[in-house]
């Protein structure tokens, strides 16, 4: 059995995105994104600009939506680089924890679950985290 323990959403201006990306190049993008995120970035970028951005915008979104369902914002332990989007093998988007993060949530008895899409100029996303019983 598990309960609701937070609910999180986050709208995503892709603009934006685009600006800090073009203001800050790759730095930015390492701010937000895991290795693994960092690779894939790369290979959408690399086929197709916009797709690349898309893509940051929406863990964007991601990380900012699971930040507040765990109640914790952008403090320690959540980080924008502890927090990996992945997805299943049928695409399905999934949230994957590192470290400090990873700890934290476990001892909490939380998992996740991620919704997100994106659409010309915005990126959205929605995060429901539930705490398993004892």
């Amino acid at each position: 059995m598990s309960r609701i323990y937070g609910i999180g959403t986050d709208i995503c201006d892709i603009r934006r995105i685009r600006a800090a990306w073009e203001k800050n190049g790759e730095r930015f993008a390492l701010k937000i994104l895991s290795p693994a995120e960092m690779d894939t970035f790369h290979a959408r970028s690399k086929r197709w600009p916009d797709r690349g951005v898309r893509y940051l915008a929406t863990r964007f979104s991601v990380k900012e939506a699971f930040s507040k369902a765990i109640g914790l914002g952008m403090r320690m332990p959540m980080t924008w680089r502890l927090c990996e989007v992945g997805r299943k093998p049928g695409g399905q988007p999934i949230i994957v924890l590192h470290g400090v993060l990873k700890e934290w949530c476990d001892q909490q008895r939380l998992s996740a679950h991620v919704s997100l899409s994106d659409e010309s100029d915005y990126a959205t996303s929605y995060v429901i985290v539930e705490q398993a019983e004892p």
